[in-house]
């Protein structure tokens, strides 16, 4: 699917409010609330919005602990491993990697003891550098890449 400035318009607005009516959406790029619900159902179904999320102060929740992991695999074999990681609620992001290590990981953990936890069950497919957040100092939508 080809995006042209409106789609990204869109895609922008909802990204910043999921729930915003369609009406008042296409108030602010001058469009029918109905034209507005005929393009974003357009971007779900070819795939372009995946789906609808929540953000959440992690510190709330009781999530405290960020920690990113850099794991050296022990077999070219990764099948397990990528299941495993799959599988893991604690884990946010994995990103197969060039440069230092096979992968990088981003989890967030409510205790020191889900942490090693975690890292004792990753040692079974190779070796890790842990690196801890200490302050998450910008988070920003990846459409302002675009």
């Amino acid at each position: 699917m080809e995006l042209d400035n409106i789609d990204f318009q869109i895609l922008r607005l909802l990204s910043e409010n999921s729930r915003i009516q369609w009406k008042d959406l296409g108030q602010q790029i001058h469009m029918t609330g109905q034209a507005v619900g005929n393009r974003i159902k357009k971007l779900e179904d070819s795939g372009v919005i995946k789906a609808y999320t929540l953000l959440v102060d992690e510190m709330k929740v009781g999530l405290i602990f960020t920690a990113f992991v850099i794991i050296y695999m022990k077999t070219a074999n990764h099948d397990s491993f990528i299941r495993f990681v799959q599988e893991r609620n604690e884990v946010l992001e994995v990103h197969r990697v060039s440069g230092e290590g096979c992968y990088h990981i981003k989890i967030k953990v409510k205790s020191q003891d889900q942490l090693n936890l975690f890292l004792n069950e990753l040692l079974e497919y190779g070796n890790y550098s842990l690196h801890l957040s200490i302050k998450e100092i910008k988070q920003e939508n990846p459409l302002t890449a675009t």
